[in-house]
């Protein structure tokens, strides 16, 4: 900005912020700048017009949600980050500073924008509206430079990008919907001809195979637009890796026929993915939205064929609505490639059993098999669901007595080959590994059900969890008589009732289940497509529920300080889903700077780590370790006496003799003061009133005796806590240990 031009902005910046100030200004400026209440209002005016508003409702809650989510994302981030022009408060002395600072750049201000998006969206389909919101737009930009967060000059900007933006998208979209609408969508194009000025007509008649068409292609369309939005995501790096993901990334540096806890194929994978990309987290997980975009597409086809295309893009959405599901489009563990092998299997065998079924039909049955086999352990199950279908089901029971199914079977024992070959030369360790993760031959005297059917509800949306129980006990006590219906039920509840069981006993994790969710969904879809006709206004009731609930949920989740943006309280890191995939950067930062000061001692320092996670996580966010990890580690795991992980099968750090080391180790997590659950803790996280947190540096535990006896000397150089957007996410203790015995 030129000198003149800042001088001015400067100026009326100051004149804004310090000469009109005045006790009327100083209650209502920072509410409407700061306040979650008007949030709250947009939420409910948007639910309304989905609910009550018909077509033109609809069509201005989707141009509402597309531009200020968009637009805010693509564009003022964007801009905001290439500019980075700091707030008035960090360069300007003397501001009056009424709000919280924010820890965003100022240039553009993005309450202008989503502001004036919004007035100019429902300016183009409700035009009275200008009436109130554009007043309450001029205020909210008015109150940010009265509350000293931003210049001027960047609600201007703010307000005149956030209108453009907002004009683009709906003119974008309406030219889109003019020129493919014909094309790919007659009966809606007929029955609504645009989408700037919606008017719905009666619903035009048509071949039900154009409908089925139609929605099929809608179907495709959101697979794509979410694909893009999930690669842009990760390219965004919002989020870290996760432990396991870390892990695993270690493994595609160590290819191998198997390994400690899984079969190789993710290592396989990752090592693609990081060879297309590079060693970045978006290289780690690009092929996480790709597989779950080839599920989509697998789904939306058969259930298509199997319901219709309506059933099946509503299915689509209730997938994307389901937080786990939806979870495993963005990180790359065994999980994704587990339940698409799974599906995958589960829709070739349905055409293989059928009265038509091939030998060609059983091979690609096998070979999907096989690769779920390569993907997790958990796959192998699928063969006991095959038991339990052709037990249930006797005319399938015609295929036993050709070769289709037991090549299947063969193709899929040579694909499990490399994984029985490394164990037997590893002493089976995954199978003693899986044993110990079940609990198996232990005595316990708590049950776990509880918990796992309440952790299961909340991963799977408590919607569609409830409707996918429902339909499965309903068709099991309706006499089991549609073989599809069946089939799912075989290839799906088997998998759960096992844990189900298995919850008395030990505690199940929530993506145990995560195979048997494709078949469980299909048939609910199946179940209650056949009885809509009987309650519609019910199920639909229960459908806009859950959909919205769910996917509110996924949003929330995929943006750590989204809820902070809306309501401006942070959520207690305890209470963080995404706290597992947070903080890592920072921690490899302490760690990395521990190291380099007790380098200057003027040996050489290695890193020695209690947990996998750690070894994983340091290994790939401290740039000096990243570059060593398939020549000499810099961060080792401590040796044990026995294999509890695959550094085990890995060079140690033994032959480091006379070296020091940095012994890393997590402590236990930071701890709510209050009750986060009660009337009090809610009240005090909303009000912000008196720390919510233990600030007590809890008392450190001993070392470990064999890392005392491998060191000549130990200091303990304390704990370190982890923040990450204001929250503590974890404290670590640090010991310099010098010289390692030979």
């Amino acid at each position: 900005m030129t000198g003149w031009l800042q001088s001015i902005d400067v100026s009326l910046f100051r004149f804004i912020n310090a000469s009109l100030g005045n006790p009327v200004f100083d209650k209502l400026m920072p509410f409407l700048s700061d306040s979650p209440w008007l949030t709250c209002l947009f939420v409910v005016l948007a639910i309304f017009l989905v609910w009550k508003g018909g077509a033109r409702g609809r069509v201005c809650a989707l141009m509402l949600f597309l531009t200020i989510c968009l637009g805010n994302w693509l564009m003022v981030d964007t801009i905001k980050n290439a500019l980075a022009r700091p707030r008035p408060f960090q360069t300007l002395p003397d501001v009056i500073l009424r709000i919280g600072k924010g820890g965003s750049f100022s240039l553009p201000s993005s309450h202008a924008a989503n502001w004036f998006a919004a007035t100019l969206v429902l300016l183009v389909y409700y035009r009275r509206t200008i009436w109130a919101m554009l007043p309450l737009a001029l205020l909210v930009c008015f109150s940010r430079v009265y509350n000293g967060v931003h210049y001027p000059s960047d609600v201007l900007a703010g307000a005149v990008l956030g209108a453009g933006y907002s004009a683009v998208i709906i003119w974008m979209f309406d030219t889109l919907w003019q020129t493919l609408g014909p094309r790919w969508f007659p009966l809606w194009k007929a029955q609504l001809p645009s989408l700037a000025s919606p008017v719905a007509g009666p619903a035009a008649a048509g071949d039900p195979g154009v409908r089925d068409a139609q929605w099929l292609r809608l179907g495709y369309l959101l697979t794509a637009f979410l694909l893009l939005v999930r690669i842009a995501y990760l390219a965004s790096g919002k989020i870290e890796l996760s432990e396991d993901e870390a892990y695993q990334w270690l493994w595609s540096k160590h290819l191998a026929l198997s390994y400690y806890s899984k079969p190789p194929l993710i290592a396989y994978v990752q090592f693609l993915g990081t060879h297309l990309w590079g060693d970045s987290q978006f290289g780690v997980r690009f092929f996480s939205p790709v597989i779950t975009a080839v599920l989509s597409i697998l789904v939306l086809r058969f259930m298509t064929r199997l319901t219709g295309g309506r059933t099946a893009f509503i299915l689509l959405l209730a997938m994307c609505a389901s937080p786990l599901l939806d979870l495993g489009a963005i990180v790359m563990t065994v999980d994704p490639l587990s339940v698409l092998f799974w599906t995958a299997a589960m829709l070739a065998g349905w055409r293989a059993a059928g009265q038509a079924g091939t030998t060609r039909q059983w091979l690609w049955t096998g070979l999907w098999m096989g690769l779920g086999d390569l993907s997790k352990p958990t796959n192998l199950f699928q063969f006991v669901c095959w038991g339990v279908f052709f037990l249930l089901w006797p005319p399938a029971r015609a295929h036993l007595r050709r070769p289709g199914p037991w090549l299947a079977i063969l193709i899929a024992a040579l694909c499990s080959l490399p994984v029985v070959i490394w164990n037997s030369q590893h002493g089976w360790i995954m199978a003693s590994h899986v044993a110990s993760d079940g609990q198996l031959g232990v005595t316990t005297h708590r049950t776990y059900t509880g918990e796992f059917l309440l952790t299961e509800a909340g991963v799977l949306n408590p919607v569609f969890f409830a409707g996918a129980l429902w339909a499965a006990a309903a068709f099991w006590r309706g006499g089991r008589r549609d073989p599809c219906q069946l089939y799912l039920f075989s290839m799906g509840a088997p998998l759960f009732l096992t844990y189900f069981l298995v919850s008395f006993h030990t505690r199940i994790e929530a993506n145990w289940i995560a195979p048997a969710i494709v078949p469980m969904f299909c048939l609910m879809a199946v179940y209650w497509s056949a009885r809509r006709p009987s309650c519609p206004a019910l199920l639909k009731q229960c459908l806009c529920l859950g959909l919205g609930a769910g996917i509110f949920a996924a949003v929330l989740a995929h943006d750590p300080q989204l809820l902070n943006k809306l309501v401006h309280r942070q959520l207690p890191a305890q209470l963080d889903v995404l706290r597992r995939v947070r903080g890592w950067k920072e921690m490899a930062r302490i760690v990395g700077d521990a190291r380099l000061k007790i380098e200057t001692q003027g040996k050489p320092v290695f890193i020695i780590c209690e947990h996998y996670g750690f070894t994983s996580q340091v290994s790939f966010y401290l740039p000096e370790a990243k570059s060593r990890v398939t020549t000499d580690p810099l961060v080792y795991y401590y040796v044990t006496p026995k294999p509890d992980n695959q550094f085990y099968f890995w060079p140690n750090y033994l032959n480091h003799a006379g070296q020091n080391a940095l012994f890393v180790r997590e402590i236990d997590k930071p701890q709510l003061r209050v009750n986060f659950f009660s009337w009090e803790g809610l009240s005090r996280w909303w009000h912000r009133s008196g720390n919510l947190y233990l600030n007590d540096i809890p008392p450190t535990r001993p070392l470990p005796q064999q890392i005392r006896q491998e060191f000549e000397f130990i200091t303990d150089l304390g704990v370190k806590d982890v923040v990450a957007d204001g929250n503590i996410v974890r404290r670590i203790q640090l010991f310099e240990c010098r010289n390692l015995r030979r």
